[in-house]
């Protein structure tokens, strides 16, 4: 189902579900070995979904609310959702040790 040239379509038209899915694969749960964590403060998050879109790893989801929740058994830490969120309102923490 394709959008085609002049298409206009938003991203609440989207189905619920992420694009990509994080599965337990040979290497089992990736997240521990990350060293910072992408932290959303709700109160700031205007539920754009942008952060949801660029995750490469498919480690964020919509709640039924349109809130992204973060999936870290499989979060790698590269900050790339923090970097797109355009209210700032994704930091990187540095996991403990």
């Amino acid at each position: 189902m394709g959008l085609g040239r002049g298409a206009s379509r938003g991203l609440r038209d989207l189905p619920p579900t992420i694009l990509s899915s994080p599965k337990v694969g040979s290497v089992g749960r990736t997240g521990s070995w990350r060293l910072s964590r992408p932290v959303i403060n709700y109160d700031r998050c205007t539920k754009c979904l942008l952060c949801w879109i660029y995750c490469p790893e498919g480690c964020i989801s919509r709640a039924e609310d349109e809130k992204p929740i973060i999936d870290y058994d499989y979060c790698k830490g590269c900050g790339i959702c923090a970097k797109e969120c355009p209210m700032d309102s994704i930091l990187m923490e540095m996991e403990e040790v």
